[in-house]
């Protein structure tokens, strides 16, 4: 019987782009929202797809709701996995509200939750306390993200405001700053009401972000996906991906769809390569 090692995809055949870095990366990273997913549906995600993700995101304040041991399991599975896993921003800062942040802490690191998200998409914040909750976050030895972004419709960039923002984040030890966007992509940030992308404004943050690892842009929807690749590179940090699309975004990365099929042409192979 022919043995399973051999029917192993031609690197042309599964990555067009000849480009694709395996984790741990830095760039191209994904993120998946996970919205309430039971145990069975999570792991068939991370069964499937896990290779692909770097990061899943208990949306919301959902980390509260589930039976202790379907929560302990699921930050077990995403380590297992090599995947950074953390509860959403708006659980921190409802703990804020409630000045119970030692205790949202002292929580997130007994659940083994690897990361944790510091935004103030609903709330104010000012900058004294976004520091130190970085700070926080990284002395309790989570990886730190941040979110630059305010939730409500209509919500805008501020590009001085975000530039300043991701230097000082950053500066303090969070790995990446997250454009808002929302799990829906409508009406807040880069997006408008129908969901359409403003090129000019992305360009601009591109242009005065130049380190793009330094950003991860929220864009749940497959049109927003492919628009951003096609516009930045497929090498893009993306967040807020829902868990049945990752396989479909790894593909636009590659070259795997007709919207970037361009991507894998940049890379050419000979016959003999790979085998």
């Amino acid at each position: 019987m022919e043995q399973f090692a051999t029917k192993d995809w031609h690197p042309a055949l599964a990555d067009p782009t000849g480009t694709r870095e395996s984790k741990p990366r830095r760039k191209g990273q994904t993120m998946v929202i996970d919205k309430g997913l039971g145990l069975h549906a999570y792991q068939d995600m991370i069964n499937a797809a896990g290779a692909y993700i770097d990061v899943i995101k208990l949306g919301f304040g959902t980390s509260v709701l589930y039976p202790k041991e379907l929560l302990l399991r699921k930050v077990e599975l995403a380590r297992q996995a090599g995947i950074h896993i953390m509860p959403g921003g708006t659980l921190l800062e409802i703990a804020i509200v409630k000045d119970r942040t030692d205790e949202f802490f002292r929580l997130v690191s007994a659940y083994g939750f690897t990361a944790v998200e510091v935004s103030d998409g609903t709330i104010e914040m000012n900058r004294n306390l976004r520091s130190s909750l970085i700070i926080k976050g990284i002395d309790a030895g989570l990886t730190v993200v941040t979110e630059y972004g305010k939730k409500m419709s209509g919500s805008r960039i501020e590009i001085d405001e975000l530039v300043k923002t991701v230097e000082i984040d950053t500066g303090l030890g969070a790995s990446y700053v997250t454009i808002e966007a929302r799990e829906s992509g409508v009406g807040v940030g880069i997006f408008d009401e129908q969901g359409e992308c403003n090129k000019n404004e992305l360009h601009l943050i591109a242009r005065s972000v130049a380190n793009s690892t330094q950003l991860m842009w929220e864009a749940p929807q497959k049109s927003q996906q492919a628009e951003l690749l096609r516009a930045l590179g497929s090498d893009l940090n993306i967040g807020n991906v829902a868990p049945d699309e990752v396989l479909s975004l790894e593909a636009l990365r590659r070259g795997l769809r007709s919207d970037t099929f361009q991507f894998g042409l940049e890379k050419r192979y000979s016959f003999n390569e790979g085998e």
